[in-house]
């Protein structure tokens, strides 16, 4: 089964390494295949991980987007130490995005890893309300 995509006029969708940028009509695109498929809204660059989480999420998605995605392993590992030792609660969600990443479900651990940034601004909103 095909995966459809409708795109509005002039929004960009990475399938595998091409950007592919619409005209100035809204498409639909029927894609088959095993490219890895990010739209516009969901590619994070690399100056917008500006935070833990953020930067989680952009090493999932040089995972997900890599011919050879363990070579993201050691970094991605290294760093999940460092954020579960300053925030134990993510540990719920490193069990999560850990066992989609070794399944190689990268895609899906990319939207495990939004969830992780939602967590992690609801940390930092929690924290600036008990210093007001």
């Amino acid at each position: 089964m095909a995966l459809i995509i409708d795109l509005k006029p002039g929004e960009k969708i990475l399938i595998g390494e091409a950007v592919i940028i619409n005209d100035d009509q809204r498409t639909r695109l029927h894609i088959s295949g095993d490219a890895p498929i990010l739209r516009e809204k969901d590619v994070m660059k690399e100056e917008q991980a500006d935070s833990p989480s953020r930067k989680i999420y952009f090493l999932i998605q040089c995972m997900y987007l890599a011919r050879e995605p363990k070579v993201y392993f050691d970094k991605y590992f290294a760093m999940i130490r460092e954020i579960q030792d300053a925030a134990p609660t993510t540990a719920f969600f490193f069990l999560k995005i850990n066992e989609m990443i070794l399944e190689g479900s990268y895609y899906k651990a990319l939207k495990e890893a939004r969830e992780l940034m939602k967590h992690e601004e609801e940390l930092i909103e929690n924290v600036k309300k008990q210093q007001a």
